[in-house]
């Protein structure tokens, strides 16, 4: 676990809507071709939340995230944002980087004078965030030139950098090892714990999910089976 107290920069935080729900689905369903790549979906999340999207290829995880961040719009049903002035981030397997700049100027793109006071503040975030992946020595390395890791956690980073509410990522540990997915997850924990991020992951990475002790919405064939605390997988 990594030093909490001086690896995260806490000041000025663009984070911490009120609690509450945050999104809503009622009787969602996604049709393509048709195909239901969802049915009947019914779900709250709340703010301040994480929760896991488990399920085998297929089942509709993607879509659900698609759904969920307004990129998708449903077939049927209906999908409420409560908190209209949330501001969200993604992270889906089209992690959509510059492949000839560096990791550096990737992140610098999140860069927003309307979050940051100045680029200082900026780039000290950016460091930190890049000490905690032990990403920091490679910073200069273009991404054409990186590993898939390396990419996925420059994507999560950059993510983070614009200071979401809520943040959507689509199996962002797919190309990692065991323990450099946990040290991302312990990053979006310790974001949810201190700044009231809302974490919404789709994953089927079973060991991170045996170690996660909130709540899991597992699909099977575009239908939610199971939503709760307890993993049964």
């Amino acid at each position: 676990m990594f030093d909490q107290s001086k690896t995260i920069n806490q000041k000025n935080a663009h984070y911490g809507l009120k609690s509450g729900k945050i999104l809503t689905l009622d009787n969602v369903g996604v049709n393509f071709k048709n195909f239901n790549a969802l049915s009947t979906i019914q779900m709250d999340i709340g703010q301040g939340e994480i929760l896991f999207i488990t399920g085998a290829s297929g089942a509709g995880k993607t879509t659900l995230l698609r759904v969920l961040s307004g990129q998708l719009p449903p077939t049927k049903g209906r999908v409420q944002l409560l908190r209209p002035n949330a501001h969200m981030a993604l992270v889906f397997q089209d992690l959509r980087l510059m492949e000839n700049y560096t990791c550096e100027m990737n992140l610098m793109m999140a860069y927003d004078t309307s979050i940051y006071k100045n680029k200082n503040e900026f780039i000290y975030d950016m460091i930190e965030f890049a000490n905690v992946l032990k990403i920091r020595n490679r910073l200069n390395l273009k991404i054409k030139d990186a590993n898939g890791g390396l990419k996925q956690k420059v994507a999560i980073l950059r993510a983070l950098l614009s200071r979401p509410d809520v943040i959507f990522l689509d199996e962002p540990t797919s190309s990692l090892d065991q323990e450099n997915a946990q040290k991302i997850f312990e990053l979006l924990n310790f974001l949810n714990v201190k700044k009231g991020l809302t974490v919404i992951w789709a994953s089927h990475d079973r060991d991170l999910i045996r170690s996660f002790s909130g709540r899991i919405i597992h699909l099977d064939g575009g239908r939610l089976i199971h939503a709760g605390h307890a993993c049964f997988i």
